[in-house]
This record gives C-alpha cells, sequence and structure tokens, in this order.
C-alpha cells in the first residue's frame, strides 16, 4: 500500500480525494480484542510495554479503515517524570497521591526528562513510524486539565480547588502554568523526533471557563507552547475539549493548523469564529453512534457538507469514544464519510 497523507493534507488546507476520518479514543473498550488485553493489563502496564502500544494502537487503522493513528497513551503520563505520584484507577480516572496545594508543591516538580523517565512512549512512536501507511498523531494534555487533575487530586465537575487557586493566588496559578507548559513542550518535541507525523493538545475540560478566565489564566501558557513548538514542520491541533465553543474567538492568534469542534457548535459557526484561519476537525456527537445507522448517516451527512464548505476539514467527533459504541457502526460511519465524501469532491471536479 501507498502511504496515505490525506489527513496531513487536510490539515494544511490543501486538496483530498475524500475526507479523512479518525476518531478521539479511537484505540479503545468499545474494541472485544482490547477488552482482552485489558484483563490482563491496565492502561498503564500496556503504555509500558512498546510492542503492545503499538499493536493497540494499530488495532482501529485496520479495523475501521481510519486515516490516521493516535498514539496509545494517557495524558497522564508526563507528570510522572516531573515528581507526580498518580494511578488511574477504574471508573474514576487519575488519582493524585501528593496533589499540588501549595508553592512548596509547585517548586518541587521537577524539568520533564523524556528520553530517561519516558523512553517506553518513545520506542513505541518509533514502531509506529516504521509500521504505519497512515500518519501517527500523538498527543498531549493540556496545562488547564492537567492543572485540574493534580490540584483537585481526581477527576472534578466544579473545578473548585483548581479555581480557588487561580482566582486567589494568581502568582502561583502561573508558576503551576509555566512548569506544566514547560514540561508539555518538551514532551511534544520528542514525539516529534522521534517519528510522531502530527500532535493534538487535548484541552479537554477548559471549556468551565468563561473567554475572559481563559484569556487571563490559561491562554498565555497555550500561545507559549505552540510558539515553542513553531518550528516544528507538523500539523499542529489544539482541541479545547467540550462546551467550548464560546472559547473559540480567543483561538485566533495561535500558530496552530487545526481547531478541534465539540457538538454544541457548529463547524460553520466555529470557522466564523475562528475568523476562517485554521481547518477545522469534529464534530459529531460521539453518543449520536447510539442511535439507528440512518440517524448516524443522516447527522453525518450534515456535518460532511457543512466541513466541505471550506478547505481543511478532518471528520472527528465531538470528543471521545466510549466504552458502549459499537464498532460495527463505527466501522460503518468511516465507509460512509469515506464514500459519501469522495461522491461530492468527485462532482465537483466534474461540474467544473
Amino acid at each position: 500500500m501507498t502511504y496515505n497523507d490525506s489527513f496531513i493534507r487536510a490539515c494544511r488546507k490543501q486538496d483530498v480525494d475524500r475526507l479523512p476520518v479518525w476518531y478521539m479514543r479511537q484505540a479503545g473498550r468499545y474494541d472485544p480484542d482490547y477488552r482482552k488485553i485489558k484483563e490482563n493489563y491496565s492502561l498503564l502496564e500496556i503504555c509500558l510495554q512498546p510492542e503492545l502500544a503499538a499493536e493497540v494502537t494499530m488495532m482501529p487503522v485496520h479495523k475501521l479503515g481510519v486515516d490516521a493513528a493516535i498514539l496509545y497513551s494517557d495524558i497522564m503520563n508526563p507528570v510522572a517524570s516531573i515528581g507526580i505520584d498518580f494511578d488511574i484507577v477504574k471508573d474514576i480516572g487519575p488519582v493524585i497521591a501528593n496533589p499540588i496545594r501549595n508553592a512548596a508543591d509547585i517548586e518541587r516538580l521537577r524539568p520533564i526528562q523524556v528520553e530517561q523517565d519516558l523512553s517506553h512512549i518513545l520506542k513505541t512512536i518509533q514502531i509506529l513510524d516504521n509500521e504505519l501507511e497512515v500518519p501517527l498523531i500523538t498527543f498531549a494534555g493540556a496545562p488547564f486539565t492537567i492543572a485540574s487533575y493534580l490540584i483537585e487530586g481526581r477527576p472534578s465537575k466544579n473545578y473548585i480547588r483548581t479555581k480557588t487557586m487561580m482566582y486567589n493566588e494568581p502568582q502561583l496559578w502561573h508558576a503551576l502554568m509555566r512548569k506544566l507548559g514547560d514540561m508539555v513542550a518538551t514532551y511534544l518535541r520528542a514525539h516529534v523526533q522521534y517519528g510522531g507525523k502530527a500532535f493534538q493538545l487535548f484541552d479537554s475540560w477548559v471549556g468551565a471557563l468563561s473567554p475572559l478566565d481563559f484569556r487571563t489564566y490559561v491562554l498565555p501558557t497555550i500561545q507559549y507552547i505552540f510558539d515553542q513548538l513553531k518550528d516544528l514542520d507538523v500539523p499542529k491541533i489544539y482541541f479545547p475539549g467540550v462546551s467550548s465553543g464560546e472559547l473559540l474567538p480567543e483561538l485566533r492568534q495561535l500558530p496552530v493548523d487545526v481547531i478541534g469542534v465539540d457538538w454544541r457548535v457548529s463547524l460553520a459557526e466555529a470557522r466564523r469564529r475562528l475568523d476562517h484561519k485554521y481547518a477545522v476537525q469534529g464534530n459529531l456527537d460521539p453518543y449520536l453512534l447510539t442511535g439507528p445507522s440512518t440517524l448516524i448517516h443522516q447527522q453525518a451527512k450534515l456535518i460532511i457538507d457543512e466541513g466541505l464548505q471550506d478547505p481543511g476539514y478532518i471528520f472527528n467527533l465531538g470528543h471521545g469514544l466510549f466504552p458502549e459504541a459499537s464498532i460495527d457502526k463505527l466501522k460503518e460511519l468511516t465507509d460512509y464519510v469515506h464514500e459519501y465524501s469522495a461522491e461530492v469532491l468527485r462532482q465537483r471536479i466534474t461540474s467544473k
């Protein structure tokens, strides 16, 4: 097979024969074969085994026919290198043994040592770079999302400790943001050096902030991260997570290629709020996959038609896949996006 670069081309607003497709959390518990692996290994144990992590990463490429792989990892992995002790607890998520609550906790955070502490992740990237026939997307968690876990000690719905530090101790907050920003930039640079072909910065929970608070307390660090990585000639994606539509106008100066969009704002409106500066990615509600195929196709068609109005569109979900998703419906959706978008693009060429 020849290398499939449609994802890279779409990120750069170049012509494609059909829309590229990939799904956030596409290597996950909806896949029965993955569930069998998880009977013997935890997420973190899989990450420690490069051959196994690479196998899991490639599963959806082979089974679904998606146009990009995303590294099997977890956004918390790099914090182990800076001095945070954590575990991923079933039905809870990241649980921090030593949460950050004061200046001393922030001061003890050390610079990340990617090659020394996270060599298993870099080895996984190398394996995938050699074996994949589609681009490998690597990723990191953005500083606000990571900080929310580090400060709260576990997932939170209201982020009260996080916002308390942000509002009451802004100097402390910005010190933590800068340390996490340096961690993320160093981590992502190593990914590209070892074979990553694109990267996405996940800010899953930053939609909990108002535009003013995002602009004041978070955006400077996001800008800093992407400024640090401007020299890397790979597509750069920022996904501001769920309920983030009101934040989109704040992103218009970021040196990125693609902005991810959740399902609460249309692609047309997202592009308008972004001044049509970026390629966009999204934005099917993942829970629509519980519905009948006719409804999935109907809504996918609406999104595809909207996505194709401007150059630069990648079909994806508005957030990650959930364990109960049907692998058969995912394969059917992938095929539908490819076939329908290819037909629309063919008709455009013949009508010229």
